[in-house]
């Protein structure tokens, strides 16, 4: 019985010595931590964080403060792969004999990875001949596994996908402005023509009979009213060809635009009118001459004229001077006012008679192959019947 029970106690004992020698024998694992921060110092929050443990791949995300902790590591040599949507990635080779916190590492935004040392120093430890072995696997050596190299292949692809969609919208943008700033008739339908050759295109929110005050690409711009030549109203339909300005029309280089023959008038001399207006016909422009361009280019010119005089005016006509470019050439085209009903003792019957005190319309339309022209002057002409 006392042999049986010192029997039991030997095993008991045995097994109790070989767990103990046996538990050193097992691989310790370690944690392994540090922070992710960008170029300027900040930390990075979600950033990959990777690292290839017996040919598997761990990954963890960085917390708001940008750190990572991998647990349960074993000892050994690896390389903590970091990578970032938008800051870059890097690589930190470190060695692993204990609970290890690799401090901060740094990403750069080029596209090849960073390669961060060590703040810490490994005591050298002495050489075996089973050291200077060559690894079998690229991950025993620390390298990056295929599935890590098709993560950042991914992750690469997804980049310059993005990229791609954001430079397509710039593009966009940039073609719609391209297309505002060259046909601003799409926006606005008034160009309004100055003394000075210029051209401003916009929309006239107010004006009154000194100033005009327009919305224009650039801004609001007032123009005093003198300064104005001409106001074009553009029709503008879906199908209209592409506007080119009238100043940009010709193939070079226009000088200062010249100044407009200041409106005259034929019939009479004009110090006679001035001396006895009260008993002569006098016939002036009230307002502006409206000019109107509809989608094929056809123009159309209506104003309104008084007799301010004391006497008829018969055959009141209005003569348009066309300058069609900066040599000089000029084309005139004339239209007659609807005013009152006349006959004549010769017989005749006109209705471009105009009472003293009297106002009437004209219109002139100037066809699309009349062609362009830079700028017009006007002449008011009438006779005195008795």
């Amino acid at each position: 019985m006392i042999s049986q029970l010192s029997l039991k106690k030997r095993v008991v004992f045995a097994l109790s010595v070989f767990l103990l020698i046996g538990q050193p024998l097992s691989a310790k694992k370690y944690k392994l931590s540090g922070v992710v921060v960008g170029t300027d110092g900040e930390p990075i929050k979600k950033a990959q964080v990777s690292i290839v443990v017996d040919g598997k791949t761990k990954k963890e995300k960085t917390n708001r403060k940008g750190i990572f902790k991998f647990k349960r590591i074993p000892e050994g040599e690896y390389t903590i792969n970091v990578s970032h949507e938008e800051q870059g990635m890097a690589d930190l080779p470190v060695i692993l004999t204990g609970d290890k916190d690799v401090g901060e590492i740094p990403l750069s935004a080029k596209s090849a990875p960073v390669t961060v040392a060590t703040k810490t120093e490994v005591e050298p430890k002495e050489t075996k001949p089973e050291d200077t072995m060559v690894p079998k696997t690229k991950s025993a050596a620390g390298g990056a596994s295929s599935d890590f190299i098709l993560n950042e292949l991914n992750f690469e692809i997804k980049k310059l996908t993005a990229e791609f969609k954001h430079l397509s919208r710039e593009m966009d943008d940039l073609k719609a402005l391209s297309k505002m700033w060259i046909n601003p008739l799409t926006i606005y339908s008034k160009e309004i023509i100055l003394k000075n050759g210029s051209t401003v295109f916009g929309k006239i929110v107010y004006q009154d009979d000194k100033s005009l005050k327009l919305e224009t690409l650039v801004g609001y711009l007032i123009i005093e009213r003198d300064q104005v030549v001409r106001i074009i109203d553009n029709v503008v339909t879906e199908d209209q060809q592409e506007y080119v300005p009238e100043q940009i029309r010709e193939s070079y280089a226009p000088p200062p635009m010249p100044k407009l023959t200041v409106p005259k008038y034929t019939s009479h001399d004009v110090s006679a009118r001035e001396a006895g207006q009260k008993f002569s016909a006098n016939c002036v422009l009230t307002g502006n001459i409206a000019e109107n361009k509809d989608s094929q280019g056809n123009v159309l010119f209506k104003g309104e004229i008084k007799n301010i005089g004391g006497r008829r005016a018969d055959f009141v006509k209005v003569d348009f001077v066309f300058r069609k470019n900066w040599s000089g050439e000029t084309r005139t085209l004339t239209t007659f006012v609807k005013g009152s009903y006349n006959t004549f003792e010769s017989g005749i019957v006109s209705d471009a008679s105009l009472l003293p005190g009297a106002m009437g319309q004209f219109d002139l339309y100037v066809p699309q192959d009349f062609g362009s022209f830079i700028g017009y002057s006007y002449v008011i002409d009438w006779e005195e019947y008795q």
